[in-house]
C-alpha cells in the first residue's frame, strides 16, 4: 500500500479531524493519523483506489489539500482567518458605532443601510462557517461552526423579518450578525496563533531539515564542481562538501577533513563534538568550524532527524487515556448545546417573562458562547509543547501514552553497561589457562576478535577496536545468544565460544572474570575489562532520590561488579547475573507492584524495555532495544531522563489543567449566556479567547521548571 502524507487547511479542532478520520477509514484506508494542529493527514492507501478521487472527498467536507493530486479544490473567499475579520471588520464597525454610549449616528439606523453593511460580512462567514457546518452534519460529526451558524443566520433572518414587516425598531438586529462572524474570525485568528506556538519546537525541526547543500559533482575531464542545491533534492551517496558555519544538509559520512559539530538540534547538547574521517554526521546539526567532504547516507524519513520528526507527529495523533472523557463530551457536545438555546428561548419566553426577542438574543448568546474547541484543544495544545520541548532536547517520546504514565513512576530500574557506565571499556589483562598455553597469547586474542567482531556488546566493541587483525578466523556459523556471548562453528567443525561465566560454568569456579574463551569445550582463557561511571549518573541518582523514587540495578554482569556501582551511586537495591529470560520475569514482579521505568541499552534489555510501565533506551542503543522503548534518550548517556519524567509528569499536569478551564468555562458560561447577562457580541469574543488561554497554559510548559 502507498504511505500518503497532505497537509490539509480548514481544521479547527477535533471535530474536524474526527470528521476526516471517519471519512477515510469509511473508504478502506488503513492507518489513519489526523493531526489537527499540524495540519497533517496521512494514511495507507489500498492498491486500487484513486488517490484524486479521496482528496475530492476531503474538499468536499470543507477541507483544502494543499499538495494532493489536483488543483481543483474549491476554497473560500479567503485564505486565512486574518484575512475574513480585516475585510469583515470594515463592514461591521459603523454598525458597531451607536452601540458606544452617548454616540447616534442618524443615518446608519437605516435598516437599509444596515442590511447592505451586513449582507458582505453574511456572505463571508456563510461561505466559511455555513459551508464547515453542513458538511460537518452530513458526515454525522456536527463541530463548533454549527452553533456559531445557527446564531448569525437566526440573527439576520429575524432582523430581516423586521425589516420587512416595517418592525425594524424591535428587530434590528443585523450589528448582531455581524459582530459574531467579525468576532469569532478574530477569535479564530488569535486561536491559530496561539496554538502556532505551540508547535514552535517542531517547526524548528522541520526548518532544520530545509537547507541548502553544496554538491560536488565532476565534469567528463574530471573536474570537481561545487554548485548549490536544495537539500531535500539530494539522494544517497551523493558527495558534498559542508563548510564552517553552515547545517548538515543530510545525514552523512565524513571522507576527508575535519571539523566540530553542534549537534544540540537532535541531543540538546550545545558543547561542540569533534569529528573526523569515517565519522558520520546528523543532518541538521551546524558545522561551527573547520569543513569536509562527505557523502549522504540518508535522506528524508531514514535519517535521523526526519525519523525524529515522523516520531513526534506520530505522537501528537495519538490521544492519551484523560483526553478520552473529553471526547465523548466533544461528541455530543454541539446537539446539546443546540437543545439548551431552545431551552433557553421556552423558559426566559414562558417563565422569566422576557419578549421573544429578549429569548431569542439570549439564545442566541448560548450558541455562540459554547466552545467544543477548548475541550478538543486541551490534550492537542499541551501534548504538541509537552512533546515539543522534550524533541529540542533531545528526548523522544514515541506515543503518548506514556506522557500521562509517568506521573504514577514509583522505581526505576537501570541496567548497568553502556547505561550507568560509560560503555568505553579498556582491556584489563587476559590470561590463559594451561589448555590456552598451547595455542599461545595471539592465537587466544585472534579468536576472540574473530567472535566478538560479529556482537554489538560494548565489551565486544572494545575487544573488535583493541585487538583488530586481518588474519581473522572463518566461521561457517556463528550467532549471538542474549545474555551468554558469542558462539561459532569453523569449516572443520570446530567450535568455538566468548562469553560470560555462564558459558564455562563447567569448567571453572571463578566467576570473577568478564569473558570466557572456549574451543572445543576446552577453557583457553579469560579476559579482564574495567568500565567507568558515567559523570551524569550521581546526578540523575540524587534526583531520584530526592523524589522518593526507588532505584534498582537489573545486570547481567557478576555480582561483586554491580554491589560496587551501586555502592558509589547509592542505588536501593541490585540483581545482578540476571539471564534476558531472569530479567524479563524480574521487571514483570516489579511493574506488577508498582509502576516502574526500565533504562537500558542492549540486546538482552529489549523484552524487559518493552515489559516495563515505561521503556526508556539510549539512542547509541541497540536498534531492537531502540524498537522495544516507550523513551528514547538522544544525547550520549541518561542525562535528560530527569527532564523526561518531569516533562511527562508536567505534561499530563497541563492537560488537567486545560481541561478543567474547558469544562469550568463551559459549565459557567453557557448559564450566564441563558440568563441574559451576556450579550451575542461580547459572547463571539468570549468564546476565541477562551482558547487563546488553553493555548497559553500549554506554551507556559516550553519555560516551566520541570526538573
Amino acid at each position: 500500500m502507498e504511505k500518503v502524507n497532505w497537509k490539509v487547511s480548514g481544521m479547527s479542532c477535533t471535530n474536524c479531524a474526527l470528521t476526516i478520520d471517519k471519512y477515510l477509514q469509511g473508504k478502506g484506508m488503513q492507518d489513519v493519523r489526523v493531526n489537527f494542529l499540524g495540519g497533517e493527514v496521512s494514511f495507507q492507501l489500498p492498491e486500487g483506489i484513486n488517490k484524486a478521487k479521496i482528496q475530492e472527498g476531503i474538499d468536499g467536507l470543507g477541507y483544502v489539500v494543499k499538495n494532493g493530486e489536483t488543483g481543483n479544490s474549491k476554497k473560500p473567499f479567503f485564505s486565512t482567518h486574518l484575512q475574513r475579520f480585516t475585510f469583515c471588520a470594515v463592514f461591521t464597525f459603523p454598525l458597531m458605532l451607536h452601540m458606544i454610549p452617548g454616540l447616534h449616528i442618524h443615518f446608519l439606523m437605516n435598516p437599509y443601510l444596515q442590511i447592505a453593511l451586513t449582507v458582505p460580512v453574511f456572505i463571508v462567514g456563510m461561505d466559511f462557517f455555513g459551508r464547515s457546518a453542513m458538511h460537518s452534519l452530513l458526515k454525522g460529526i456536527p463541530n463548533m461552526n454549527v452553533l456559531i451558524a445557527i446564531g448569525a443566520i437566526a440573527s439576520f433572518v429575524y432582523s430581516l423579518y423586521g425589516t420587512f414587516t416595517n418592525q425594524a425598531a424591535e428587530y434590528l438586529f443585523y450589528e448582531t450578525t455581524a459582530t459574531i462572524i467579525t468576532l469569532v474570525f478574530l477569535g479564530n485568528w488569535l486561536e491559530d496563533k496561539s496554538v502556532e506556538t505551540t508547535q514552535s519546537a517542531l517547526r524548528k525541526l522541520v526548518s532544520a531539515q530545509q537547507s541548502m547543500a553544496n554538491m560536488i559533482a565532476y565534469d567528463d575531464q574530471h573536474q570537481e564542481h561545487i554548485f548549490p542545491v536544495e537539500s531535500n533534492t539530494l539522494k544517497v551517496g551523493d558527495l558534498i562538501l559542508i563548510k564552517s558555519g553552515e547545517a548538515v544538509p543530510m545525514d552523512c559520512k565524513i571522507l576527508s577533513g575535519e571539523i566540530s559539530v553542534d549537534e544540540s538540534i537532535v541531543t540538546g547538547e550545545f558543547i561542540p563534538v569533534d569529528k573526523k574521517s569515517k565519522d558520520l554526521l546528523i543532518g541538521g546539526s551546524i558545522v561551527v568550524n573547520g569543513s569536509v567532504k562527505a557523502y549522504v547516507t540518508a535522506v528524508g524519513e531514514d535519517s535521523i532527524l526526519g525519523n525524529i520528526l515522523q516520531l513526534v507527529k506520530n505522537a501528537q495523533t495519538e490521544k492519551p487515556p484523560v483526553q478520552q472523557l473529553a471526547d465523548k463530551i466533544s461528541a455530543v457536545f454541539v446537539p446539546v448545546v443546540i437543545g439548551i438555546a431552545l431551552l433557553t428561548i421556552v423558559l426566559n419566553y414562558t417563565i422569566a417573562d422576557q419578549t421573544f426577542t429578549s429569548s431569542l438574543m439570549r439564545a442566541i448568546a448560548v450558541l455562540v458562547i459554547a466552545c467544543p474547541c477548548a475541550m478538543g484543544l486541551a490534550t492537542p495544545a499541551a501534548i504538541a509543547v509537552g512533546l515539543g520541548r522534550a524533541a529540542r532536547n533531545g528526548v523522544l517520546f514515541k506515543n503518548t501514552k506514556s506522557l500521562e504514565l509517568f506521573k504514577d513512576i514509583q522505581q526505576v530500574v537501570f541496567d548497568k553497561t553502556g547505561t550507568l557506565t560509560t560503555g568505553k571499556f579498556i582491556i584489563q589483562q587476559i590470561e590463559l589457562s594451561d589448555e590456552g598455553k598451547k595455542y599461545g597469547l595471539e592465537e587466544v586474542k585472534k579468536i576472540a576478535y574473530s567472535l566478538e567482531k560479529y556482537s554489538n556488546h560494548p565489551l565486544a566493541k572494545t575487544i573488535t577496536k583493541e585487538w583488530k587483525t586481518s588474519n581473522e578466523l572463518r566461521f561457517t556459523k556463528i550467532e549471538e545468544q542474549k545474555g551468554y556471548g558469542m558462539k561459532a562453528v569453523d569449516k572443520d567443525g570446530n567450535e568455538y565460544t566468548a562469553g560470560s561465566y555462564q558459558t564455562a560454568m563447567q569448567l571453572t569456579k571463578d566467576h570473577s572474570h568478564n569473558i570466557y574463551i572456549i574451543k572445543n569445550n576446552a577453557l583457553l582463557g579469560w579476559i579482564d575489562l574495567s568500565d567507568e561511571i558515567r559523570p551524569e549518573a550521581f546526578a540523575v541518582m540524587q534526583y531520584l532520590q530526592k523524589r522518593n523514587i526507588q532505584t534498582i540495578l537489573l545486570s547481567g554482569d557478576k555480582q561483586a561488579s554491580c554491589d560496587l556501582i551501586a555502592q558509589q551511586l547509592k542505588i536501593n537495591q541490585v540483581f545482578a547475573e540476571q539471564t534476558p529470560a531472569q530479567k524479563l520475569e524480574k521487571i514483570e514482579s516489579l511493574t506488577a507492584n508498582k509502576p516502574t521505568v526500565m533504562v537500558g541499552d542492549g540486546i538482552n534489555d529489549a523484552p524487559a524495555l518493552a515489559k516495563a510501565t515505561v521503556g526508556i533506551s539510549l539512542s547509541e542503543a541497540s536498534q531492537i532495544a531502540v524498537q522495544s522503548a516507550e523513551v528514547v534518550l538522544m544525547s550520549n548517556g541518561i542525562k535528560h531522563l530527569p527532564l523526561a519524567l518531569g516533562l511527562g509528569k508536567h505534561t499530563f499536569l497541563t492537560i488537567q489543567q486545560n481541561l478543567f478551564w474547558a469544562l469550568l468555562y463551559n459549565v459557567a458560561a453557557i448559564p450566564i449566556a441563558a440568563l441574559g447577562f451576556l450579550s451575542p457580541s461580547f459572547s463571539a469574543l468570549a468564546m476565541g479567547i477562551s482558547d487563546v488561554v488553553l493555548a497559553i497554559n500549554s506554551v507556559r510548559l516550553n519555560f516551566k521548571k520541570v526538573v
